[in-house]
């Protein structure tokens, strides 16, 4: 059983009318989409925000009340003659969606949440430098005791995994966890019984910047932990590529200077350069009063991510480049460093309003953002 699948040029969220053969679908992905951003709206204001007929409307608003998706809040206080007009929500506690973390390098998150993407309870199983089968093993642990937690009816189940992840959910390659060609969503989709999606983390990351961190346009958000990959939202459609492998930056190499021994084999690729691991190691031996090596450290670190970035904001034209990791490590001297870099490698009369900023979604960026995915797979909203 699997959900919606992520697909190319398919937008996290409906903003029209389509066709009628695609219509009944999408214009109810639209009602709840109306709601679920703007709650107690009556069903005339769905009517003019969505452009849909109001007997289209009510017909839909009957269908999604007897799914529990949409309750009723009672009648709008109105000094206008006529009868008051009944206000509608969407009822985020109508299902729990269970989410998989499996970005960090010495545990696996998972949790519960409700449609709102509020966390309502928590599992966690160390990694214990688990590869291969075992880590496999340690996911379905996971999701196991994710799953034992929920207590009401579960939409689905989202997971973030590092890697390059195809839209079948198949992880084509993972060279921290061992792992090659393995089909994670189909495993999990027979294990649980329930629609499950399974995503490149860095790209649930940024799905949730979008939904409840207000990144907007063209953005990229650049996702630090065990590895370093990077989601792409253009025109708020996800891009994957044509392999899957879109974002993939971490095992680009960066400069002809050699540099550290990369997981993947080769030298001086940016995760090597970047990832929290490698970063925290480096800092290690420094006392308090080191702060200056320390500064030299983070600063070459974002001196290597701004290289890498540089060529992609002068393709794509970013807006914006959000950073998701330890913030006592990449906010601060990194960060300047990568803008700074950015900035002296392209175009200042185009790039000078680009924004580099951290992420305001914190360690939960990668469980919310997998919730997210089964919101747009199923209900076609984020």
């Amino acid at each position: 059983m699997t959900a919606t699948q992520l697909s190319h040029g398919k937008a996290l969220r409906p903003t029209a009318k389509v066709l009628p053969e695609h219509a009944r679908g999408h214009n109810r992905s639209l009602v709840l989409q109306t709601l679920y951003r703007s709650a107690g709206l009556s069903r005339a204001d769905v009517a003019r925000e969505t452009g849909l007929t109001r007997v289209t409307v009510s017909d839909l608003v009957a269908e999604l009340i007897g799914e529990g998706l949409i309750v009723e809040l009672g009648q709008r206080e109105d000094a206008r003659p006529g009868k008051p007009a009944t206000l509608l929500d969407f009822d985020r506690s109508a299902f729990q969606i269970i989410a998989i973390d499996l970005s960090d390098d010495d545990v696996f998150r998972g949790a519960v949440l409700d449609l709102g993407g509020d966390i309502l309870a928590r599992a966690e199983v160390p990694l214990e430098n688990a590869v291969g089968s075992e880590a496999i093993a340690k996911v379905i642990e996971v999701a196991d005791a994710a799953v034992a937690l929920a207590d009401g009816p579960v939409l689905g189940m989202g997971v973030g995994s590092p890697g390059v992840v195809n839209t079948d959910g198949v992880v084509l390659t993972a060279p921290n966890l061992g792992w090659t060609s393995v089909a994670l969503q189909a495993t999990l989709a027979e294990r649980f019984e329930v629609p499950v999606l399974v995503a490149n983390d860095a790209n649930a990351a940024i799905f949730a910047e979008h939904s409840f961190g207000g990144a907007d346009g063209d953005v990229m958000l650049v996702k630090v932990g065990h590895g370093v990959g990077a989601g792409l939202l253009l025109g708020g459609m996800p891009l994957f590529g044509s392999a899957s492998a879109a974002g993939e930056i971490g095992h680009v190499v960066v400069g002809t200077d050699g540099g550290p021994l990369c997981a993947c084999g080769k030298t001086g690729c940016l995760e090597a350069w970047l990832a929290a691991p490698r970063l925290a190691a480096r800092l290690a031996p420094l006392g308090p009063d080191d702060t200056a090596e320390r500064d030299t450290i983070l600063r070459e670190a974002g001196r290597r991510l701004g290289i890498t970035l540089a060529p992609v904001v002068g393709a794509l034209d970013l807006s914006e480049i959000v950073l998701s990791g330890p913030t006592e490590l990449l906010d601060g001297p990194l960060a300047t460093a990568a803008i700074e870099t950015i900035r002296t490698r392209t175009m200042a009369q185009f790039t000078g309003a680009l924004t580099l900023r951290m992420t305001t979604q914190g360690q939960d960026i990668v469980l919310r953002g997998a919730a997210v995915m089964v919101l747009s797979g199923q209900l076609g909203v984020s």
